[in-house]
């Protein structure tokens, strides 16, 4: 049996639908070892808020990428891949499994696929825009060509001098958003063709790699499609991944997030959230900085929704007004893990299964929903379909995205602006042109104006 078939597993799903689990029975059954893919389980301590794999389950099966940086420390994805990838590639050389398990789907895509170019604002807290970056990874170097080899140049040279990246004539983060949108028609018309002038972020992000680089947005994403990627990044990096998808039913899921989040609060989440939130404001007053809940471990679930709550103090902790903010806390914290989950199944469906221009590896569901079902569902399905796939046969399970229907047939990459000069807009594809037109709103205004033209001819000709 040839381990190298597979070099790379990944289990997906929503939170809570049972991914550590499934990735511990897989590690013991497959001389595997499990790599954290979870934004803020790589902070050391607040394992409940963060619901860590318990000391019993890390004994099971070897575990990466757990408890590894300071909880006030910015990790960005860019840190998470350049640490990971030596770890897989080991464990590949060993003959080991390397199992990628957990709920940051961006941690997932910046090792499943290539990429090179790194945000230019290093101290971004909008972790989800560093992935998506533009070029394939130094293994197409041959491929990419002199772009490649630019590339890689200046991001050797800006290392040095990072004052070096916010220099460019004509604009400046301050500038509205038609100013910078027409300085981008400037630089890179192609991109500027592509982005709506209001949508601020990725007009500057365009020309931050413009800065950056030297090289216009437009022309890197050419690069990377030559490379064999596609408007999300660059190709697999590991072309026999597979992908196993752990899908439960909504209905049963919200009821499991809502069980799952008392179960914390049994174990004592709240405390651990008030012991760690008084530990971190002494440092801050002895520091004379002001509270900061967008970085580090600050940003996981739990320390927004019971703010109100982590702040009052102690004396009116045992106040009907404490009683009520604990309470909206802990509702608010259902709501919020519930939303988190449908938004990580979004991400499953939009950035795998329906992108027609982008290279997928073989996407293979497992319904969780019926946890008295799990050994026939979920584990002896993802055994039959690993083993299979170890001994150079064809699964019987059949890939979700091998005959995948309703596919995207666009690239938001390539999409172009379309002006409507009946509502004075800007439409960016044609997806959201093809709305336009035929809504309520735009025929009104087609009516009207038709209607006056009717009436005075001469402004029709005019």
């Amino acid at each position: 049996m040839e381990m190298s078939r597979v070099p790379i597993l990944v289990i997906l799903g929503s939170t809570g639908s049972g991914k550590s689990k499934l990735g511990i029975e897989l590690a013991r059954r497959f001389c595997g070892e499990i790599i954290s893919a979870d934004s803020m389980q790589v902070y050391k301590g607040l394992d409940i808020v963060t619901a860590k794999v318990t000391k019993e389950e890390k004994q099971m099966a070897v575990h990466h990428m757990l408890d590894i940086v300071d909880p006030l420390t910015y990790f960005s994805v860019t840190d998470f891949r350049d640490m990971v990838l030596p770890i897989m590639d080991d464990l590949i050389l060993k003959k080991k499994m390397p199992i990628v398990v957990g709920g940051t789907n961006y941690y997932i895509e910046s090792v499943l696929w290539k990429i090179l170019i790194s945000d230019p604002k290093k101290n971004s807290q909008d972790e989800e825009d560093q992935t998506r970056m533009v070029l394939s990874d130094n293994d197409n170097k041959d491929r990419g060509g002199n772009t490649q080899e630019t590339l890689e140049k200046r991001e050797t040279e800006d290392e040095s001098s990072p004052s070096k990246k916010m220099k460019i004539d004509g604009w400046t983060r301050e500038e509205t958003n038609e100013v910078l949108h027409r300085r981008l028609a400037e630089i890179d018309p192609e991109m500027a063709q592509r982005l709506h002038p209001n949508n601020r972020r990725k007009v500057i992000r365009s020309l931050e790699v413009f800065e950056q680089y030297g090289l216009t947005h437009s022309e890197i994403l050419k690069t990377q499609r030559l490379a064999g990627g596609s408007g999300l990044g660059g190709p697999l990096r590991y072309p026999n991944s597979i992908i196993l998808w752990l899908r439960c039913d909504k209905k049963i899921l919200d009821e499991r997030l809502s069980q799952r989040v008392d179960s914390m609060m049994q174990a004592g989440l709240v405390d651990e959230l008030l012991d760690f939130h008084h530990r971190y404001n002494q440092q801050r007053i002895k520091s004379n900085t002001s509270p900061d809940y967008t970085k580090g471990i600050f940003q996981s679930i739990g320390f927004k929704e019971f703010h109100d709550y982590l702040i009052l103090p102690e004396e009116e902790r045992a106040s009907i007004k404490a009683e009520a903010l604990f309470k909206r806390g802990l509702d608010d914290l259902k709501m919020v893990t519930k939303r988190y989950a449908n938004n990580q199944q979004k991400w499953i469906k939009n950035r795998l299964m329906r992108r027609a221009d982008r290279q997928v590896p073989p996407l293979y569901v497992l319904d969780c929903t019926d946890l008295a079902q799990w050994k026939s569902n979920v584990f002896d399905k993802a055994v039959s379909i690993i083993s299979a796939i170890l001994q150079g046969e064809k699964p019987e399970e059949k890939p979700i995205n091998e005959n995948i229907e309703n596919q995207k047939n666009t690239d938001s990459s390539n999409e172009m602006q379309r002006y409507c000069e009946v509502c004075d807009r800007i439409f960016i594809g044609e997806l959201q042109w093809n709305a336009h037109i035929n809504g309520l709103k735009h025929k009104k205004i087609l009516r009207r104006m038709r209607r006056m033209e009717k009436q005075n001819p001469e402004i029709k000709s005019s």
